[in-house]
């Protein structure tokens, strides 16, 4: 017998559901290959949290899997803690599945021991780590898939900063979870010891509001522009509680909804990815803008951290924006006006991701702005602010290419909600000085130089797959290229070298040229993929991607 196919009788003759022992016989019967694949291994906890296929099986997300996370997040939480009030913070974003998987977390939670405060209904990942801080919680936990297909859920985890947990505590959690090997060892029902399960909602959102609402920069323009139009879409998640209502409490009248994905809805039915970085997700906002003659887009993701734009060019046409054009933006529209309104003093700082675009680092320069570069992943951007915060420093805004960004110090993760009031304030001050969003974006290019991005990931499955990305890897060390477009290569980082990087050890190159340009190569940590990130600088950036594409794909 198979290892899997032990795995499977354990489940039938195990401690299990009806439903759960029902739903594997039928595989059995039906499709004995996606039975091996729900059984043939365990979903592994990594340092991010969970995130996989649901279903029945040792390999999906059910509420047993979610069950011996949760208890293993508990066992860690209590020999770590040494307060007498553990708390924790729940959220979950409007995915089939997350509510009970989120009611799951809490149950064993409290049969810990640990006061759980568990969001009443789907709320945006940025305000569960609002209300980690806000509640003192010892840690939080999302549950979401980001902008996975719908046969996705997943479980995030976030610390005591409302960060997503980093090293060494993201190590020690997992090393913790990996000991719970069976659901009998969870405690999924009350004991003796019994946390407060305590819900929470309307109040959090209040206080979450009005904190985001104090980092506005511009309320006359805004006041000027009120009636600006503004398409904006959740894209069936969970979004629409709250960014159409901060879009109106700023000051905006005209936010035009795209009704039929105002429902929120895990099934995702209006769109194939529910994905603002891909063309397709924004494509029933689109329509609407042009039916109606808007001039701005804002799509965000299912759990309301990361956001897409679209806006109109010259010609009248509607274009989208790129998470590094829009972090671009934001970030010459905050320092803009940080700068007339005389906040831009010393201990002020941006942070931007070291495959992020380095349009924001010349931007910073001009405002003589201090900007961090850090690993890929929004959790060391906020391990930054934590760090920074500590002395006496403050975090101005900061972002990455794929699509996410914050302002300000309440959120220690991406926050959907103050871009997308950030955007349209930008727009309403754009209009004050007599440009568009687009055309503000031509004028940083003009004062600091055009740039173009570009990114190719190259899935590789398998051991063969596996070995052939470490190749890759060990090749581009071992011979570094010379030039990138015939221009020489001045600078090689390698970020397996912390001693010289400063940053936490991790398998990553990047190559910069005399000419502006840059190409970091990394494999990918959760997926069987190498992928490779190019910034091109110069009126010839677009014909550089392509020409670096090729040189390196």
């Amino acid at each position: 017998m198979k290892e899997f196919e032990l795995k499977v009788q354990n489940w039938l003759e195990g401690d299990f559901d009806q439903a759960t022992k029902m739903q594997i016989l039928k595989l059995r019967n039906e499709d004995p290959a996606a039975l091996e694949d729900a059984f043939y291994k365990d979903l592994e906890f990594g340092t991010g949290g969970l995130r996989g296929i649901m279903g029945v099986g040792t390999n999906r997300m059910n509420k047993y899997t979610v069950g011996m996370a949760t208890q293993g997040l508990a066992n860690y939480i209590l020999q770590h803690y040494n307060g007498d009030d553990p708390r924790v913070v729940i959220s979950f974003d409007s995915r089939n599945n997350s509510k009970e998987f989120a009611r799951i977390a809490a149950d064993v939670l409290s049969a810990n021991g640990i006061h759980v405060f568990l969001f009443d209904n789907i709320r945006p990942t940025p305000e569960m780590s609002y209300a980690v801080r806000l509640k003192k919680a010892v840690a939080g936990i999302m549950i979401t898939a980001s902008h996975n297909p719908k046969e996705y859920n997943g479980y995030k985890v976030s610390w005591s900063d409302g960060g997503q947990v980093t090293s060494p505590v993201d190590k020690e959690i997992v090393a913790e979870v990996a000991k719970i090997t069976d659901p009998s060892m969870v405690k999924f029902e009350s004991g003796l010891r019994c946390g407060e399960i305590e819900a929470m909602g309307a109040d959090v959102d209040e206080l979450y509001l009005r904190d985001l609402l104090s980092l506005r920069l511009s309320p006359e323009a805004v006041a000027r522009h009120n009636d600006l139009k503004i398409v904006y879409t959740p894209l069936h998640g969970c979004g629409v509680r709250l960014v159409p209502e901060i879009l109106k409490r700023s000051g905006f009248s005209n936010i035009i909804h795209v009704p039929e994905q105002d429902i929120s809805d895990g099934n995702f039915p209006t769109c194939v990815s529910p994905n603002p970085e891909e063309p397709a997700a924004l494509k029933l906002a689109i329509e609407k803008a042009e039916a109606t003659g808007a001039d701005l887009v804002i799509g965000t993701d299912p759990d309301a951290d990361r956001v897409g734009i679209a806006v109109r060019d010259d010609e009248g046409k509607i274009v989208l924006f790129n998470g590094n054009q829009t972090a671009s933006m934001l970030t010459y529209y905050i320092l803009t006006r940080w700068k007339e309104l005389g906040k831009l003093v010393p201990g002020k700082y941006v942070v931007k991701t070291i495959v992020t675009t380095e349009l924001i680092s010349d931007i910073c320069k001009k405002f003589g702005v201090p900007v961090y570069n850090v690993l890929t992943g929004f959790k060391y951007i906020a391990e930054v602010v934590k760090r920074m915060e500590a002395e006496g420093g403050e975090f101005i805004c900061g972002g990455e290419e794929s699509y996410g960004f914050n302002v300000g110090q309440f959120v220690r993760d991406k926050d959907a909600p103050v871009s997308c009031m950030m955007i349209a304030e930008c727009a309403a001050w754009a209009a004050d000085n007599g440009m568009t969003l687009y055309q503000l974006m031509q004028k940083i290019y003009k004062e600091f130089g055009y740039r173009k991005e570009g990114l190719v990931s190259l899935v590789r499955k398998g051991i063969s797959g596996a070995q052939e990305i470490q190749q890759i890897m060990v090749d581009l060390r071992n011979n570094p290229p010379k030039e990138l477009c015939g221009s020489p290569v001045n600078k090689v980082v390698d970020y397996l070298e912390p001693e010289k990087t400063g940053q936490p050890k991790s398998n990553v190159l990047q190559f910069f040229d005399e000419a502006g340009d840059v190409v970091s190569v990394r494999p990918s940590g959760t997926e069987p993929k190498i992928k490779f990130y190019f910034g091109a600088k110069g009126d010839d950036a677009d014909a550089k991607i392509a020409r670096l594409k090729e040189q390196f794909t």
